[in-house]
């Protein structure tokens, strides 16, 4: 086939397509178009006319696509990334709950345009980071008198009557079969506060830090180590030395002040040395865990329940506080089994205030579980007047939700990661949010009080020093003792006649007499006595090695 028609030259070959076939590339917009190339197998996208470019041969493959610029919706020249909004199209319609308490996270404004606050700050940010203008009204959802269900907002984007949820919403498991969630911007998850109160001076506040065991054990210590001390420096340290009433003061002075390093008495013996530089350091171990548990009592805050976690707050009877409209009603009932009965919904933050201030007893709450946003903001509120305790046992985030497919939660995704790279996340946060300064931890009394348990390895310690040092002490003074016949002690001792059945038992009283005698005496002394022992026996033994060699035969 071949004939001329109103657009030129039409001609087919045998399989039925166009000979040198050319187009018009058009640019539309709004109600009218212009030209911006054209278009031919021989030359493809192309601004110049396809009829002086045949018979001419070109390589296809190799050429590049060239037409003028391309005007896009938006008056712009940038290309898009696929999905715009005309000038002339709808907006997009955004629900922005209406919430009655936290208004810092969204609220109600009479500027433009309409709405403000933290969430809305960041959705503005990332819209702005689109290559594309994003023509939007916000529209409130709520009455204005109470939170509104955020799981009923969620669904209102399902089923088209809003384009998008943007807000404080927590991106959910059964919300995430509804919607789509771009990228959490926050962070959050459940956690469960209570009050706090500060402790009231007390005169016997410095026995708080030990239990009543370790005061004991530790006084009893401080005893067995003056008794050991004196008794291995008594032979030969003449401050250890005196009437039995001074000794006696002399064993309790050197024991306690070394609880404080302030000891005046020298040690001379080397087994001395040993046990004090051992108790001296046991000494320095307790006193300073004695002087961090009195500061830790002192100043840190205590609680005024025993709710510790939400593993204990599931196992008590008392009741327990939710935000209202927040997803943790689900969450407590159907995760955790707790009954409907306990929980109490609470609506702004001065209810939060009274119910934990009201506690079980009147008609309030033992603790309120709630997302961490809310509650850095209500403990920072609140000047730290309550706290949380245990951990977060959910991890979630918020997130901005959009109908099902929709490119713009991709898009955003990325747009608040880069948020997030260069740090304008934080600059909106450090704007809103006020940063909570609640860190100091939270203890329990008995907590902080030390028990024998955390030492019992440094009293065994000192105690098996003490035990070696008095064992050679002993094995030396029955050695030396063994050198001695007991008249030698304290010169001979008077033959008495005694009964028969009391005689034995008078003998060994007066060896044990004798041998305290010997441990009593000094060590000058009885090295002295040693000294002439021996030369004594020297001396007796040398007439009798004479008499013998001089004897007749």
């Amino acid at each position: 086939m071949n004939f001329t028609g109103v657009s030129g030259q039409l001609q087919f070959d045998l399989e039925k397509n166009l000979i040198q076939p050319a187009y018009d590339v058009l640019n539309i917009g709004g109600t009218g178009f212009r030209k911006i190339g054209y278009w031919s197998n021989s030359s493809g996208l192309s601004t110049t006319e396809p009829e002086t470019l045949y018979g001419k041969s070109f390589n296809t493959s190799t050429r590049t696509p060239h037409l003028y610029s391309v005007i896009w919706p938006g008056e712009t020249i940038a290309t898009p990334r696929g999905w715009v909004f005309p000038n002339n199209g709808r907006p997009l319609r955004i629900a922005v709950p209406e919430r009655v308490s936290y208004k810092d996270f969204v609220s109600k404004d009479k500027s433009p345009p309409g709405v403000r606050g933290y969430c809305i700050d960041i959705f503005e940010a990332a819209i702005n980071l689109l290559p594309y203008p994003v023509p939007r009204t916000y529209m409130l959802y709520g009455d204005g008198k109470r939170n509104p269900q955020y799981t009923d907002l969620v669904g209102q984007v399902a089923l088209n009557n809003f384009d998008a949820a943007v807000g404080d919403v927590t991106i959910t498991t059964n919300r995430t079969r509804m919607v789509d969630f771009t990228q959490p911007y926050m962070e959050s998850g459940l956690v469960v506060v209570v009050p706090v109160k500060q402790v009231k001076s007390n005169p016997w506040a410095f026995l708080k830090p030990f239990t009543i065991e370790m005061w004991l054990v530790t006084g009893a210590f401080f005893l067995l180590v003056g008794v050991v001390v004196w008794i291995l420096e008594h032979r030969i340290n003449h401050e250890f030395r005196g009437p039995p009433r001074e000794q006696l003061m002399t064993i309790f002075w050197f024991s306690f002040s070394t609880m404080f390093f302030s000891h005046r008495e020298n040690t001379v013996s080397t087994l001395g040395r040993l046990v004090l530089i051992i108790w001296l350091f046991v000494v320095l171990i307790i006193n300073s865990s004695y002087t961090a548990s009195l500061t830790s009592i002192l100043t840190v805050q205590q609680l005024t329940s025993r709710i510790e976690g939400i593993d204990s707050l599931i196992s008590s009877n008392d009741p327990i506080g939710v935000q209202d409209g927040s997803f943790s009603w689900k969450y407590l009932v159907n995760e955790l089994n707790i009954a409907e009965s306990r929980l109490v919904t609470l609506k702004t933050m001065e209810d939060y205030i009274k119910a934990l201030q009201d506690g079980p007893k009147r008609g309030g709450v033992a603790a309120i579980v709630d997302e961490l946003p809310y509650i850095e903001l209500f403990m920072s509120a609140t000047k730290c007047a309550f706290r949380t305790v245990g951990q977060e046992f959910t991890k979630s985030g918020w997130g901005f939700a959009f109908q099902r497919d929709s490119p713009l939660a991709v898009d955003l995704s990325t747009a608040i990661l880069q948020l997030s790279e260069n740090g304008d996340l934080q600059k909106i946060h450090n704007k809103w949010l006020r940063s909570s300064e609640c860190s100091m931890q939270l203890n329990e009394m008995d907590a902080d009080r030390l028990s024998l348990t955390s030492f019992w390895g440094l009293f065994l310690i000192c105690g098996i020093a003490c035990f070696i040092a008095l064992a050679v002490f002993f094995c030396r003074i029955l050695l030396q003792y063994r050198r001695f016949s007991p008249e030698t002690v304290e010169g001979d001792v008077e033959e008495i006649e005694l009964p028969p059945r009391s005689g034995r038992r008078s003998l060994r009283t007066a060896s044990f007499k004798n041998l305290m005698d010997f441990v009593d005496k000094k060590e000058i002394e009885i090295k002295h006595m040693l000294k002439r022992k021996s030369s004594d026996n020297k001396q007796e033994a040398s007439p009798s090695s004479d008499g013998k060699s001089h004897s007749p035969s």
